[in-house]
């Protein structure tokens, strides 16, 4: 299994919109880096849904339940989307600033490159963040 980041605006496609839908096609990518990130994802994979813009916090978890499949809404291009489905909000969002003052989370994509709409994590990345969830970070 593998872990995973996904940003949204939440104006746009808030958590709670997600959860209501209950699942979504996650489509529009069209950053390189970020579609092959996609592409490298599988079935069953676990993803923390992060709130860009002013709250800037992963606020749940999802997870995929169909891999990377020709993007619908591209006109051109060799892009993709994935399915995600909804599995639960966070005990408390863990924010931006938290993670990136967290020795062991201050090399991860989040904190390095914030404009990366989908990036990886590794595993003991993806378990302290639940861990400072449940904290209350």
């Amino acid at each position: 299994m593998n872990y995973w980041i996904v940003k949204q605006e939440p104006e746009d496609y808030a958590w709670s919109d997600f959860v209501a839908d209950g699942k979504t096609a996650w489509t529009g990518v069209r950053n390189y880096q970020a579609r092959n990130n996609l592409r490298a994802m599988g079935a069953g994979d676990k993803v923390f849904y992060y709130h860009s813009g002013e709250e800037k916090a992963i606020v749940g978890i999802a997870r995929v339940e169909k891999a990377a499949y020709p993007d619908p809404t591209a006109k051109e291009g060799d892009w993709v989307a994935v399915d995600l489905r909804a599995d639960k909000a966070l005990a408390k969002p863990v924010a931006l600033q938290a993670i990136k003052a967290d020795p062991l989370l201050k090399n991860i994509a989040l904190a390095r490159n914030s404009r990366l709409s989908v990036s990886p994590i590794q595993a003991k990345e993806f378990s302290r963040i639940m861990a400072l969830s449940e904290a209350g970070a």
